[in-house]
């Protein structure tokens, strides 16, 4: 039995889970060689490893969090604010790099 992630350490597997979801739908479905499911599957046992957790630990906290939606609501604004960071740093490179070359 798995057992349920401290809710900052649950923020960081979801971002990477995420990110790893993204990357499968905007490239790995897109290659006719691979396989998006087991891709996908390959994507989030390594992150599972890097996070030092297991899939049932993430199962556990997932439905923990979810059956807490004050708690899930706290996790996913801050995914949406660091999403929303990266988005505007990257606008940010990409634009002045576009001015530096003028």
């Amino acid at each position: 039995k798995g057992r349920v992630i401290q809710k900052e350490a649950m923020e960081a597997v979801m971002w990477d889970m995420i990110q790893a979801d993204a990357f499968t739908q905007n490239f790995i479905k897109k290659d006719s060689t691979k396989k998006d499911s087991l891709e996908n599957a390959s994507l989030q046992k390594k992150i599972f490893q890097l996070h030092h957790i297991t899939k049932e630990d993430f199962d556990v906290s997932y439905n923990f969090y979810s059956a807490n939606p004050g708690q899930m609501k706290i996790m996913l604004d801050s995914i949406t604010a660091r999403a929303e960071r990266d988005r505007s740093k990257l606008i940010m490179e990409r634009y002045s790099k576009g001015v530096a070359n003028k």
